[in-house]
């Protein structure tokens, strides 16, 4: 992902962070708490300075109750066109067996299998 991409994806996070914050009437000091996420660390996510790990966003989504999944896409982690519900992005993200550092791993091989295979495929298409 380019970086340009990254801050984009990460600034749209922040913000939707932020008003799913405040739709729950919570104050950040609530939310991290609520979340076990030091403040000044979710308050750099919310303003798109910081992008936060699967681990992270799972702890934000239970304590805002909301899908753990709609993060992940807002954050880049998966791809909206990958479907929710069996994805393999999900089974590693979900793997508590597996390490942050081994699941980012993970998921940039299976994705550079997936680039791979679509270069090959477009290759013989033309």
């Amino acid at each position: 992902m380019a970086k340009g991409m990254v801050g984009k994806t990460v600034t749209s996070l922040g913000d939707y962070l932020k008003e799913q914050r405040v739709q729950s009437k919570l104050t950040l000091r609530q939310l991290s708490e609520a979340a076990g996420v030091s403040n000044p660390y979710l308050s750099q996510i919310e303003r798109g300075l910081r992008k936060p790990s699967a681990d992270v966003l799972q702890q934000i989504a239970k304590a805002l109750r909301i899908s753990a999944e709609q993060l992940y896409i807002r954050a880049g982690i998966l791809s909206p066109e990958d479907g929710v519900g069996g994805s393999v992005e999900l089974a590693i993200l979900n793997d508590s067996g597996l390490t942050e550092r081994q699941k980012q791993s993970l998921l940039d091989v299976y994705s550079s299998f997936l680039a791979l295979n679509r270069d090959e495929e477009s290759a013989e298409e033309s």
